[in-house]
């Protein structure tokens, strides 16, 4: 089976989609910061938006990568994610296809 690879810059945008419909906001007006640490939490995101912030838990990022497949490339959003920290790429994404 083949696996879809999505690029950190693509889940950064999905994290923007999902919380600018979330908060009725435009996903121009959030920032995100991924983030991974491999003792306690594990994969994470801050988000900055109207002079706030807030973190994002690893399942908020797999909801938010969810969103992004079923709303911008029309896939199932139930397909099997998997976050990985890569040495070269960053945070990157492998969904089931």
């Amino acid at each position: 089976m083949e696996k879809l690879i999505i690029p950190e810059q693509d889940i950064i945008n999905s994290v923007c989609l999902y919380m600018a419909d979330k908060k009725r906001m435009a996903p121009e007006e959030i920032e995100v910061e991924l983030m991974f640490d491999d003792e306690e939490y594990g994969f994470s995101a801050e988000i900055f938006f109207s002079g706030r912030n807030q973190i994002l838990t690893h399942r908020d990022l797999i909801e938010a990568i969810r969103f992004w497949l079923e709303h911008q490339l029309n896939r199932n959003p139930y397909s099997g994610i998997e976050l990985v920290l890569d040495d070269e790429e960053g945070i990157i994404a492998y969904v089931q296809q």
